[in-house]
């Protein structure tokens, strides 16, 4: 029988308070081992940014180190406030962590490869899908073939590819999730949206989430300042859904006023005995539409 649980808090809030901990590591590790399809080891958090705690905090970038055989720098970053220039910023927290985790004096050839994973919980861009990833290639432009490296830089620098040299980019779209999880992967990707576990999820690290992010593990302090979170949340929701209706709102008013200055234009043409495909032409009203006004101006005559 399938259950699930609904005692788990929201993964953005504990990426920022409880999986900072060493102890708690393994949760990350094992969504970033099913994201990247090889096991990977959290050597250090580089980053404390995101511990803002105001309404209007848009910091929640947390830099984590990642010890593997490449020595790959990745930074996870979980957001939930509205921004359209999101991508920006993505890019200019790949090119910090580039210029921030660099020795000074070594050569280029020392960049740390950077890998950013955007967790977004707000609507922005067009696509059909949740998951996108996305790369550097320079392909040619007239032969249309993608430019490589040759054997001696591969051999020199120990990359096949000259995508590997730039920065690689995850966009997770939590809310486009359809909840059907066809993976390991969208088993994390299905917490991320419900905050739920379902029993049969197998994921790497998802069993130590389901056992450290319950609600009622958390002390009376986390249980209030999570709470606290959750109500600006849904205040920050209200505020886009009111803002959002407000725009619509206006909308709406403008076309009604739009529609009736028409209308009144019609009924002065029509008054003046003018034919039904010049008054077309001049109010964009269907022929339809201008029986009917003619119909009540001969009604009250």
């Amino acid at each position: 029988m399938i259950t699930t649980t609904k005692s788990h808090i929201r993964f953005d809030w504990a990426a920022k308070k409880i999986l900072r901990s060493k102890a708690n590591f393994g949760i990350l590790e094992g969504f970033l081992s099913e994201l990247f399809q090889e096991d990977v080891k959290i050597k250090s958090l580089l980053s404390e940014e995101g511990n803002k705690e105001t309404q209007d905090d848009k910091s929640n970038r947390v830099d984590i180190l990642i010890e593997n055989t490449k020595g790959e720098i990745i930074i996870v970053e979980i957001q939930n406030t509205r921004e359209l220039d999101y991508l920006f910023r993505v890019l200019f927290g790949a090119s910090k962590a580039i210029t921030e985790y660099m020795k000074e004096g070594s050569p280029y050839s020392m960049v740390k490869k950077v890998i950013t994973i955007s967790i977004v919980y707000f609507n922005f861009g067009q696509g059909e899908d949740y998951l996108y990833k996305g790369q550097t290639k320079f392909e040619g432009v007239n032969q249309h073939d993608i430019f490589e490296l040759s054997d001696e830089q591969k051999a020199l620098f120990n990359i096949e590819t000259v995508s590997d040299i730039f920065p690689f980019h995850y966009l997770i779209r939590v809310n486009q999730f359809d909840d059907i999880a066809k993976n390991t992967i969208d088993e994390w990707i299905y917490f991320f949206k419900n905050s739920e576990i379902k029993d049969e999820f197998k994921a790497k690290g998802i069993e130590e989430a389901r056992e450290k992010l319950k609600t009622i593990t958390m002390t009376s302090e986390q249980m209030a300042e999570y709470q606290k979170y959750l109500e600006i949340l849904s205040s920050n929701a209200s505020i886009a859904q009111t803002i959002a209706w407000e725009i619509e709102w206006e909308k709406r008013k403008a076309e009604i006023a739009l529609k009736q200055q028409k209308n009144e234009i019609a009924v002065r043409l029509i008054k003046s005995g003018l034919p039904i495909e010049i008054i077309e032409n001049a109010t964009e009203l269907s022929n339809n539409e201008i029986d009917i006004i003619r119909n009540k101006l001969n009604d009250k005559q």
